[in-house]
């Protein structure tokens, strides 16, 4: 049994060790350009009213957060205590921002989930639907950025954010409009374990179809996904204020939400480096220093980790630590 899981864990160990590299080189060689006495002066001379207003506006987008969650669940007849989700939704924050991937915190949204609904197939698929409608959110904000920004530096154009938009719209809409012909598509799958998958498949395509008698839900869902996009930049834009970076809204429109996509290719720990070298490319082209790039990404995301903590004291208080 052992030989069998040692190839596992020294591909974890192997895969983490790469990440680990990645965002130390990555941090090493922007950290290596700019004064580091000088960007701590200015980080500790922020101004404390504009940081709290930011944790407080971060706060609002995690309520945002549990409500799109939980009109999901509630449009699949799962009702779960707000109490609970929110906790819940606090504990996925703390694992997201402290575990080596993205995917942590919807395992225990799943997890939680699961036993009100009955089914996991049915809490990862309401999951995956949250992802995928926050996803669009998020490029759309993006669009939207990019089409106001008037900067002229955009590092994308916004007829190709539009098109992104208009392609995951399309690629995403059949499922809940079709749920037998996506059925279909997924059909070939059961090759691999029949009975299982086709169980599997009977439940997924009960829970899309009742998503498609609710579309109030999903539109919802998506408005609220909007919604956190744009708060986010907003938390973001009082950060910048805090450090006295002159940026505008529409530009961190852009760069907020093409800088979480980039976080989402597993080559880093967590999206450090990837996401400062994405904030110093635009904020180059835009004719800022690279210190304040590194001020404005890296502020933002303490203030988002000090918040996840009380997921921590949520997991401690359930008594799973």
């Amino acid at each position: 049994m052992s030989t069998e899981r040692t190839p596992s864990a020294a591909r974890r160990y192997t895969i983490a060790v790469v990440k680990l590299v990645v965002s130390t080189t990555l941090l090493w060689l922007l950290f290596r350009r700019i004064d580091v006495p000088h960007l701590w002066l200015t980080a500790r001379t922020a101004s404390v009213a504009w940081l709290a207003l930011a944790f407080c506006i971060y706060g609002l987008s995690v309520i945002a957060g549990v409500w799109r969650w939980r009109l999901l669940l509630n449009a699949q007849g799962v009702h779960m205590p707000t109490t609970r989700m929110f906790g819940s939704y606090l504990v996925a924050l703390f694992f997201n921002n402290f575990l080596p991937s993205n995917i942590g915190g919807d395992v225990v949204r799943i997890r939680d989930s699961a036993r009100p609904a009955g089914s996991t197939t049915l809490a990862t698929t309401v999951v995956l639907v949250d992802r995928v409608l926050g996803m669009m959110g998020l490029v759309l904000v993006a669009a939207c950025g990019a089409s106001l920004a008037a900067s002229g530096a955009l590092p994308i154009l916004p007829v190709w954010l539009w098109l992104a938009f208009a392609a995951g719209a399309a690629l995403s809409a059949p499922a809940v409009l079709a749920p037998d012909g996506f059925r279909r598509l997924l059909q070939p799958l059961s090759i691999l374990h029949p009975e299982w998958i086709e169980r599997q498949l009977d439940k997924l395509t009960g829970v899309l179809s009742r998503f498609r008698e609710r579309p109030a839900a999903l539109l919802g869902c998506f408005c609220g996904a909007v919604f956190v996009q744009a708060v986010t930049v907003v938390f973001y834009l009082a950060a910048a204020h805090a450090l006295r970076v002159p940026i505008g809204p529409w530009d961190l429109a852009v760069i907020v939400p093409l800088s979480f996509v980039v976080q989402m290719a597993p080559i880093s720990i967590n999206g450090f480096g990837v996401r400062e070298a994405t904030f110093t490319f635009y904020f180059s082209r835009l004719g800022l220093p690279i210190e304040s790039a590194l001020l404005v990404s890296l502020v933002p995301t303490v203030l988002v980790i000090l918040f996840s903590m009380t997921g921590a004291v949520v997991y401690v208080a359930r008594g799973e630590a």
